[in-house]
């Protein structure tokens, strides 16, 4: 039986500071030196940097298991890169640096802002959402981002402005999905400024602690964990705010099964399909959907009053 000789110099692993903590105080240092130092400039094109350290906000508990990243990163719809799931060899070809990400219409400091620039002054957390496609099949992902309404405050929307535009890039030399010329490009989702203000709003710009993939929407996607996901822009290149509704993208392809709110709802079908179950991705294990995908206790109060609006398709 080996003998163990304590040294003077050891402490007890109870003590030790974890982890997390010793990297989220180093990010707040770093943050704060650079708030006084100039914007960093965009990187040359090719692979993004490591992601910079982030906290788990554990207030949006998923209440099931993270979905295994190979099964994340490589089941995915990205029209823009073709109509099936395995589009994630052919989106490496995105670039993701240089990227800018304009914010403007009913604004009072339009601006435009390097992808490098938000990843060093917004602030940045970790979050383990649930997303539910209206296909019925569901993942969880631990989203590395920071609230929509922290960049809405650095652009400072008029009172007027009452809808928020997102618009992903569209790029034809690298992605072939483009010359399905029959599609309204480019790729156009929306939502009300009240639901851009609400606290799950929420800016991606890494999953599983690295840089967001272009497979997944790299560098920077959009995700209200509440509505289905094709409600999320992903490679996000503009943001205008409006006073007028937008009319997105699977909205005017198929109006008839695709609307402006696009809430989850297990009680309202999909005209094809049923919701009242979704597949889980990694195990196919069925679990029944629940109304607004269990976030309710956060944006159920949204829609009071809207009982003649379209809000769950």
């Amino acid at each position: 039986m080996p003998i163990r000789i304590p040294r003077g110099w050891e402490i007890p692993e109870s003590r030790v500071t974890p982890e997390a903590l010793v990297l989220g105080r180093r990010r707040g240092l770093a943050l704060g030196a650079g708030l006084l130092a100039a914007p960093a400039t965009a990187l040359a094109q090719g692979a993004p940097p490591a992601l910079p350290p982030a906290m788990r906000n554990t207030r949006y508990a998923p209440g099931r298991d993270i979905t295994d990243e190979r099964e994340a990163t490589s089941f995915n719809n990205f029209y823009e890169f073709g109509s099936h799931k395995t589009i994630s060899r052919a989106a490496q070809r995105l670039p993701q640096r240089p990227w800018t990400v304009k914010v403007e219409g009913m604004v009072e400091s339009p601006r435009e802002f390097g992808i490098e620039d938000l990843l060093r002054f917004m602030p940045l957390e970790e979050r383990v959402y649930r997303l539910r496609c209206v296909e019925a099949w569901s993942m969880v992902v631990p989203w590395t981002g920071f609230p929509l309404s922290a960049l809405l405050d650095a652009v400072r929307p008029l009172g007027s402005a009452r809808y928020v535009v997102f618009e992903t890039a569209a790029i034809p030399a690298v992605m072939p999905g483009l010359r399905q010329s029959w599609y309204p490009w480019p790729y156009i989702e929306g939502c009300t400024i009240e639901e851009a203000a609400n606290e799950l709003s929420f800016m991606v710009v890494g999953a599983y602690g690295k840089p967001l993939p272009p497979q997944n929407g790299g560098p920077i996607r959009f995700h209200q964990p509440w509505k289905y996901g094709f409600k999320a822009g992903k490679s996000i290149v503009r943001i205008t705010l409006t006073d007028r509704r937008p009319v997105s993208f699977w909205e005017r392809v198929q109006p008839q099964e695709y609307g402006f709110w696009a809430n989850v709802n297990p009680e309202v079908p999909h005209p094809r399909w049923s919701q009242a179950s979704e597949r889980v991705l990694g195990t196919n294990a069925r679990v029944p959907t629940q109304i607004f995908n269990g976030y309710g206790e956060f944006v159920a109060a949204l829609y009071t009053g809207l009982r003649n609006e379209r809000l769950w398709a």
